[in-house]
């Protein structure tokens, strides 16, 4: 029977130590903006989360939507004044973005400085991709030996499944991208696609990080079909309560560095 990892758990420690430290500040509170482009439910409940998470800790969430026809520089000009903007520690861009945007060049539009999710290539060394981070965290918990084992990656956002290629790539395993999840030690998946993984596309044991998320109807699920891989899988971030809260979690705490870091 496959184990969970419990990724809410985790979340909620490094989360008390970002409340504890923001509650003896003797200042003004850290901001996050949160841009929404679209009309995808997945990206709406990240969203929705993030700010609500956002008031538990005690970091402000500003968030801007654009839901017409607005093109790249529409979302370059609300980038623009926020990176200028000093009240503003953090710019996140919900992805993915619909086709018609440009992603790479709203992404590097981004000050490096305020990059919360750790994509920009400029990024400095104090913050790190919240997905990076979660992955790590998850395979950090179960002692998962990555060196010399095979990964595939599953994704729609191409920054993330090439993100996700190089982390894993750098701690020695052997990476594909969207090919032989059947062969794979271990198995990221951001699809969002509902119960999209079964039973005989993994490998017997393997480890299956789930990162997609669909609201359908009332649920609320994950890239895995948990009843169909429970009897093969090794281990499982188990949708909702695995990946979803560690990515909140370390976002916020990037947006904790960064304000810890501003005037220096």
């Amino acid at each position: 029977m496959v184990k969970k990892i419990e990724g809410r758990a985790i979340a909620e420690k490094i989360k008390d130590q970002i409340a504890q430290e923001i509650f003896e500040l003797a200042g003004p509170r850290p901001n996050l903006a949160i841009i929404l482009v679209g009309e995808r439910e997945d990206s709406k409940l990240y969203v929705s989360l993030k700010e609500k998470e956002g008031k538990r800790v005690g970091i402000d969430t500003h968030l801007y939507k654009l839901e017409g026809d607005e093109s790249d520089k529409d979302l370059l000009d609300i980038i623009n004044f926020l990176n200028v903007d000093d009240s503003i520690d953090g710019v996140l861009v919900q992805l993915p973005l619909p086709d018609r945007f440009n992603t790479d060049l709203i992404i590097e539009a981004i000050k490096p400085e305020k990059d919360v999710d750790g994509f920009h290539v400029q990024c400095p060394s104090y913050i790190m991709s919240p997905v990076l981070a979660s992955i790590e965290a998850c395979l950090e918990n179960i002692n998962f030996i990555p060196e010399g084992k095979t990964a595939c990656v599953l994704y729609n956002s191409e920054i993330f499944g090439l993100s996700v290629k190089k982390m894993l790539e750098s701690k020695g395993m052997r990476v594909s991208l969207r090919d032989n999840p059947g062969q794979a030690d271990l198995l990221v998946s951001a699809l969002g696609r509902p119960n999209y993984i079964k039973a005989e596309m993994i490998k017997p044991g393997a480890v299956i990080i789930d990162i997609g998320i669909t609201k359908v109807g009332e649920q609320v699920l994950g890239d895995a079909d948990y009843e169909s891989v429970k009897n093969k899988a090794g281990f499982i971030t188990p949708v909702p309560g695995g990946i979803g809260p560690m990515t909140i979690a370390f976002l916020f705490k990037n947006v904790w560095e960064i304000y810890k870091r501003r005037g220096q």
